[in-house]
Order: structure tokens, then sequence, then C-alpha cells
């Protein structure tokens, strides 16, 4: 089971970026899918979670600015990021759960500068 998070880098303060997760290995339309991050010296935290349904939450520090989708056709989960703050700088990493079994994905870097 791979999960490929790609699309990190570095934003000004404002902006945005799009995340998305390859996951290959599953399947992946019967997974519910979530973002975390973890900034230095900090917890890891929920972003976001879809699941396999289409049905999203989201945790309340990013509510109105970032977005969680999938394709499932294409085996990928996206988290749309905008008005991007300096403490969205984390690692972003994306999980894929089914019951009891979750899998990890590498982490990629988003770093919001003031």
């Amino acid at each position: 089971v791979q999960l490929q998070a790609s699309g990190g880098g570095l934003v000004q303060a404002g902006g945005s970026l799009r995340l998305s997760c390859a996951a290959s290995g599953i399947i992946f339309k019967f997974y519910n899918m979530a973002w975390y991050r973890q900034s230095p010296g900090n917890e890891r935290e929920l972003v976001a979670r879809i699941t396999n349904g289409g049905n999203t939450e989201y945790a309340d520090s990013v509510k109105g600015r970032f977005t969680i989708s999938r394709d499932n056709a294409e085996k990928r989960a996206y988290l749309q990021m905008n008005s991007l703050k300096s403490e969205d700088t984390a690692a972003y990493y994306c999980n894929a759960v089914l019951e009891s079994t979750t899998y990890c994905g590498q982490g990629t870097l988003v770093t919001v500068s003031s």
C-alpha cells in the first residue's frame, strides 16, 4: 500500500496550494480519507476527512479556507488550501482508513511565509 502526498511548497500568506494524495494497493473507493498535519513541537492534528460516501469534516482552524475532495476513479484525495496563514506551516500527511485498518503516507511540507 502506498499513499503518495504531493503539492506542498513555499507560499506567501494569503496564497493557495492544492495537495494531492495518490493511493495504490487499496480499493480506494471503500476507504475514508483524511489529511493530518504536524508542525515542529506539536502533535499531529486532523485537518480534514472525507468518508467513502463523500461526507466531510474539518478542523475549526481551517473551516471556510480548506476543502477536501476525492476522485475515486483516479484514486486520489485532495486538499485545496486557500487563504493560507503562517500557522498552517506544517508537514501534511494523508491517511486511508477502513474499519480498524489505517494506512499513513509520507508527508509533504507546506511553508507559509508572512
